[in-house]
């Protein structure tokens, strides 16, 4: 497996979710949960099934408007904006505009980063994207 970090059924907070994910700049605080189909997302964010849940990247996916709007405001993040997954926190490097097809920020990466997805509104083909590091 290329995860770091197998999420086992120990890692489960009660309640089911995995992590608590903090965004101060956009008022953001929401509980992630595993996986990122429609049914999952509705709850809160989603965990990509295939990506760390520690080490490495972990990349994460939120609606941006109709059931919640948890990553509405997700492009407004500025360079150095912090995130915070529950206990560690990291600072916004990029918010990029990229292709639906453009899975690059799900693979592995050797420095510690949380990557962030959402669809763009009237925009079905693109997403939003951003990288936060640790610190």
């Amino acid at each position: 497996s290329t995860r770091y970090t197998e999420v086992t059924d120990d890692l489960y907070y009660k309640g089911g979710y995995l992590a608590t994910l903090k965004i101060p700049a956009i008022g953001l605080t929401v509980k992630v949960y595993e996986g990122t189909d429609s049914k999952t997302l509705a709850r809160g964010a989603g965990h990509f099934e295939d990506t760390s849940i520690w080490r490495g990247n972990i990349a994460v996916a939120a609606h941006n408007r109709g059931v919640n709007n948890h990553f509405g405001r997700l492009h407004t993040l500025e360079i150095g904006d912090k995130v915070t997954l529950t206990t560690r926190t990291y600072k916004v490097i990029s918010v990029e505009k990229v292709n639906e097809n453009d899975t690059s920020g799900l693979n592995p990466t050797s420095n510690d980063q949380i990557t962030m997805y959402t669809c763009v509104r009237n925009q079905r083909d693109n997403r939003w994207k951003v990288v936060a590091v640790a610190n």
